[in-house]
């Protein structure tokens, strides 16, 4: 064993296809067909979907275009966030009533905390068990968990028994479990990484685990001292209820591609208002704007400007927002624009919500 570290029992609930599966709540016609939520098959973007159209190819992000090619007979359905919230709600109400160390990462997912419970059960896996069978009951939903010492492995195991499963990583499988991980099954790792570590060698965690710190920092910088710790099953990261943003934006993608800095004003008008109506209900300001450009090609461009002072006021939003529009030349026609702030108050905070430490002995159920 080469873990020397605070040990904790910690689930990872990750709803099976939320978006989707919400819809097919309320609408059991769609059952058993291809369904993307978001999208279409002229314009916009598949939010979610659900695994009968996973079997097509289509994905999250995924153009509605090329949704319709790869699956014909796709059903395509406007998002209804405001009862995706509601049934997150009921849902993280069910977590409640085992811990109150609940960390919602999303809607649809969240770390809890179980080390020590508000039910007494010893057993994190049991609790898991017990949870997702009252998710089914209660909300009429399926959910998938990982279970283990840490954060980093339960997200990962949330994965592995996907959909409507579980997986549990006991201590002593840890080193084991991460040594014959497939390395693009990392939590962190995403597919530009993968190619990277692939042309280092690396395909397994046993492979990155036998590369230095040094050389991981080298190769991938800060990421590099991540990686090197999580394969050998050090992330002390504490599950963090009072979860601060490190951001807040708005954006809209059109039904027709801008091509002019005039109809692009008039929408960040609109953006600017949303968001500023979003900062005001959770009382935070910040002073880095960044506004954001996405091409008829799907090119993504970025601008931003750092403040002297917070805002949180729409006319002083919109006023760098504009100043971000011609700063440079457009590449192309525009199908979606963007604001966000960040660099906020809320960093002061950070520092002042202190979580008590379970110090628990290297054997224990789970």
């Amino acid at each position: 064993m080469e873990m020397d570290f605070l040990l904790r029992k910690i689930i990872h609930v990750d709803m099976d296809a939320f978006y989707a599966s919400v819809e097919e709540l309320d609408n059991p016609e769609l059952k058993g067909k291809p369904v993307a939520v978001g999208g279409s098959e002229k314009r916009g973007v598949v939010s979610a979907a659900n695994y009968e159209a996973r079997k097509y190819g289509v994905r999250s992000a995924m153009s509605g275009y090329l949704a319709k090619k790869n699956c014909p007979h796709i059903i395509f359905v406007k998002p209804r966030f405001a009862r995706y919230k509601e049934i997150s709600k009921q849902i993280r109400s069910i977590f409640f009533d085992y811990t109150d160390l609940v960390e919602p990462l999303s809607l649809d997912e969240a770390y809890l905390d179980v080390t020590i419970n508000k039910k007494g059960n010893p057993s994190a896996t049991f609790i898991a068990q017990e949870i997702r069978k009252r998710i089914f009951d209660e909300v009429g939903l399926a959910a998938s968990a990982g279970i283990s010492i840490n954060k980093f492995i339960a997200k990962v195991a949330s994965d592995i028994n996907k959909p409507n499963g579980q997986k549990t990583v006991n201590p002593e499988e840890v080193i084991q479990f991460l040594e014959e991980l497939e390395i693009r099954k990392f939590y962190g790792v995403g597919k530009v990484t993968a190619q990277k570590m692939y042309k280092l060698g690396i395909f397994t965690g046993k492979d990155l685990k036998e590369k230095s710190e040094e050389f991981l920092a080298e190769k991938f910088g800060k990421s590099g001292s991540y990686y090197y710790h999580v394969v050998r099953g050090v992330h002390n990261s504490e599950v963090k209820p009072h979860r601060i943003p490190k951001s807040v934006g708005a954006e809209r993608t059109f039904s027709e591609n801008l091509s002019s800095e005039i109809f692009m004003l008039e929408r960040l008008d609109h953006i600017a208002e949303e968001l500023e109506r979003r900062l005001t209900k959770s009382k935070i300001a910040g002073k880095t704007v960044t506004l954001k450009i996405k091409y008829s090609d799907f090119t993504l461009n970025t601008r931003s400007k750092t403040l002297p002072y917070f805002v949180a006021n729409k006319n002083l939003i919109l006023e760098t927002a504009k100043e971000l529009l011609y700063q440079e030349e457009l590449q192309n026609s525009v199908r979606l624009l963007g604001i966000s702030l960040a660099n906020l108050n809320t960093e002061k905070k950070k520092t002042e919500l202190v979580q008590e430490s379970v110090s628990v002995q290297l054997k224990f159920d789970f």
